[in-house]
């Protein structure tokens, strides 16, 4: 029987703040920017559990919704309303990033075994940011930014498009993150939200019509390069609810 992928979704709310203690403010600021300022800022994070196995015959499911639900409630409840840096011992030793947390929640789901075989976990920060984890590895994660620009159609405004940029790597031990999220801020503005906002589409790209295949693949091209750290995994750009397009080299 072939496998099939559950995925659940679940919510739950915390605080954290990015600081390493031996550095100076100087220091900890240009790393972190505003997730450094004291003394914590709040998400209601978002927590999207992928599970894969065969379907159950009896039931018609790959596991029981229900115990799935209360296992994840169980889990999370040790997170819910928690200062992730004063009150979780995990994060003594290290920064509580999207990274580290998934990476966290993934050693407690994957025991257990109830949930059948866990295939994926994406945790949520906010709307613009998620990290992924996957069996791939312990110091492994995926995280991903999402930016806005709107161009010019011949001297008309154009769809305003969603850019998510997904950078793939190991979780820094230092920092906790798999790139340096300030450098990528400053990189995909000037390159793509800069580059494009409000500028006509045609002009930038030398090409009539553009079409969100070129636009994509062009995207990457000015950021596949210019990393810090990681390696760029994918460029989607959203241009409705209905129309997206993704480009991976």
């Amino acid at each position: 029987m072939s496998t099939v992928l559950l995925t659940k979704r679940i919510e739950f709310a915390a605080a954290h703040r990015y600081i390493k203690a031996e550095w100076d403010e100087a220091k900890n600021r240009a790393v972190f920017g505003p997730c450094y300022n004291p003394p914590a800022h709040g998400h209601n994070y978002m927590v999207e559990v992928t599970v894969s196995g065969e379907v159950d015959p009896k039931t018609g499911m790959v596991v029981n919704l229900f115990d799935l639900k209360r296992i994840l409630l169980n889990v999370l409840e040790e997170f819910d309303h928690k200062n992730l840096n004063l009150d979780m011992p995990y994060f003594e030793d290290r920064i509580p990033t999207s990274e580290n947390l998934a990476r966290l929640l993934w050693t407690k789901l994957d025991r257990q075994k109830a949930i059948g075989s866990l295939h994926a976990i994406r945790l949520y920060e906010d709307e613009d940011l998620y990290a992924d984890v996957t069996a791939a590895g312990l110091n492994v994660a995926s995280v991903t930014r999402r930016y806005s620009f709107t161009g010019l159609q011949d001297g008309r405004q154009g769809p305003e498009w969603d850019c998510f940029v997904t950078v793939h790597g190991t979780i820094d031990p230092v920092t906790g993150m798999v790139t340096d999220i300030g450098i990528l801020n400053r990189l995909v503005q000037e390159k793509v939200v800069q580059t494009f906002g409000r500028h006509e589409l045609h002009q930038v790209l030398g090409t009539q019509p553009v079409t969100g295949e070129q636009l994509v693949e062009h995207i990457w091209k000015q950021l596949v390069s210019s990393l810090s750290s990681g390696r760029l995994a994918n460029v989607r750009l959203v241009q409705s609810r209905d129309l997206s397009f993704d480009y991976a080299g």
